[in-house]
């Protein structure tokens, strides 16, 4: 839960605070999981319910979304030499850039898929979708992706 609200919210404090409140709804509402075995798209559509309420809090009080162009992309150095850390880094922000022009709901489904290995039906009952829309969305998600980091992959950035 604490990572993908990070990679939603683009804050550490944030991130913290909304698998805190994440927790405490799912333990409020255990009584309405239908099926225990889709216990994590549950948790995720709570998590994803927070994340929107974040957004809301932030529009209505006037400050910017944590993921504007001042935010800081998380960086993970997957490679012992400092060329090939300068060179991940790079992708790793090239990466977050274009999942920041997906939709809120697109950018979800897509991290519910590829970041927590989610199945379809599972995203669906996250997201509250028909199982056909959650496919449609990461396909249309991977397509924008695609778009926008080929330039990039080709050297042409």
């Amino acid at each position: 839960m604490r990572r993908f609200l990070g990679d939603l919210l683009r804050d550490d404090a944030a991130a913290d605070e909304g698998t805190q409140e994440t927790f405490v709804r799912a333990h409020q509402r255990l009584g309405t999981l239908e099926q225990p075995g889709a216990l994590t798209g549950w948790l995720l559509g709570i998590a994803r319910m927070v994340f929107f309420e974040h957004l809301r809090k932030k529009r209505r009080d006037g400050l910017p979304p944590a993921n504007d162009d001042d935010s800081q992309p998380i960086q993970i150095d997957r490679s012992p030499g400092p060329e090939a850390a300068l060179l991940a880094g790079e992708a790793e922000r090239m990466l977050d850039g274009a999942l920041q022009t997906l939709t809120e709901d697109r950018r979800s489904a897509l991290l519910m898929r590829l970041d927590h290995d989610l199945g379809y039906g599972e995203i669906a009952v996250a997201m509250g979708w028909p199982l056909q829309k959650v496919k449609n969305e990461i396909h249309r998600a991977r397509l924008q992706l695609r778009e926008q980091l080929l330039p990039y992959l080709e050297g042409r950035s």
